[in-house]
């Protein structure tokens, strides 16, 4: 019991040090730090598929809309109860990732991104063609905020509902890295022949975690659904994708600790240099990539790891 406490402490007080946050936290700075629990979010289902299983997948950011415009369609302008419209999104989200899984978990590499490029460019352009059923160009907006017991959540509140969706995905996924699931997804990224040879199902096991990951980041859409009660085409597009991917590379590809240290960084990074660097951001983190590749391709949690060992702090994060 004392040893499970002990492990669980350090992530007890990172709950505790969120939820302080929120508390703390006003106006635009709130705004600022709720948007980044969303994107943090995301950024660890990617972190998953593309730094555990080394699945380039650029339509990671599509099943994310795909959540966000699911569960507004359907909870808010088809009025259905909140709980069967997210159940609703979530189907259609293993249905899809599944019909997206099966025949493009086939490829590698270069030809695996080049597909699902294609796959993220067809669901930007339904968004934009879907006409009054997904609001078009302006998306949809002026909705209200779920309510929960008749209590709105908004604000503060709905902080909180992020943080435990932020959690409850951290949990979920390291869970399933310590799992014999995790280690087969490690082994089919890492050498996908030698995986075979050991008995593994490589394409089982390349679907499997394919849905599992765009299913999480649906459920991080249906979070930010209701962020600013504004859904738009423009959100979902590739700006989006490069920034997840560029946050994976700079905090440390394949670590959970290492993605929540990139979103937080460029994320302020972005917000100090905004002024600066205008619609020129994604050309800023690109060199930023570079460089990390280059010097630190561990990431900042690898910098980290390395303070943590002259230091005598035990092990790694995770």
């Amino acid at each position: 019991m004392r040893r499970a406490l002990r492990a669980a402490a350090p992530w007890l007080v990172a709950a505790a040090a969120l939820v302080a946050l929120a508390l703390v936290l006003r106006g635009y700075h709130a705004d600022i730090y709720r948007k980044m629990l969303v994107t943090a979010t995301l950024a660890l289902s990617f972190n998953y598929l593309f730094g555990v299983a080394k699945q380039l997948a650029f339509s990671h950011v599509s099943f994310f809309g795909l959540g966000a415009y699911g569960v507004t369609i359907l909870g808010v302008m088809q009025h259905w109860p909140m709980a069967p419209a997210i159940l609703a999104t979530l189907v259609v989200a293993v249905v899809l990732s599944l019909a997206v899984a099966i025949p493009t978990t086939r490829l590698e590499g270069f030809y695996l991104g080049l597909a699902t490029f294609a796959v993220a460019q067809l669901f930007t352009i339904a968004l934009r063609q879907g006409g009054d059923f997904t609001g078009g160009p302006d998306g949809l907006h002026g909705y209200a905020a779920p309510t929960l017991f008749g209590i709105e959540l908004s604000g503060r509140r709905y902080t909180i509902v992020i943080i435990a969706v932020l959690i409850a995905t951290f949990a979920v996924l390291r869970n399933l890295e310590l799992s014999y699931f995790g280690r087969a997804c490690r082994a089919v990224g890492d050498n996908s022949r030698a995986a075979a040879a050991m008995g593994i199902d490589v394409a089982r096991t390349r679907i499997l975690v394919f849905v599992v990951t765009s299913t999480l980041a649906a459920v991080a859409g249906m979070v930010y659904a209701f962020l600013d009660n504004y859904v738009n085409p423009n959100v979902f597009d590739f700006d989006l994708m490069f920034l997840i991917f560029f946050m994976t590379i700079v905090g440390g590809s394949g670590r959970q600790s290492g993605v929540l240290l990139g979103v937080v960084v460029l994320t302020l990074l972005s917000e100090s240099l905004s002024e600066v660097v205008g619609s020129h951001s994604v050309l800023i983190y690109g060199v930023i990539v570079v460089i990390a590749i280059l010097f630190w391709p561990s990431g900042l949690i690898g910098l980290v790891d390395v303070v943590r060992a002259r230091l005598g702090w035990g092990a790694r994060a995770p």
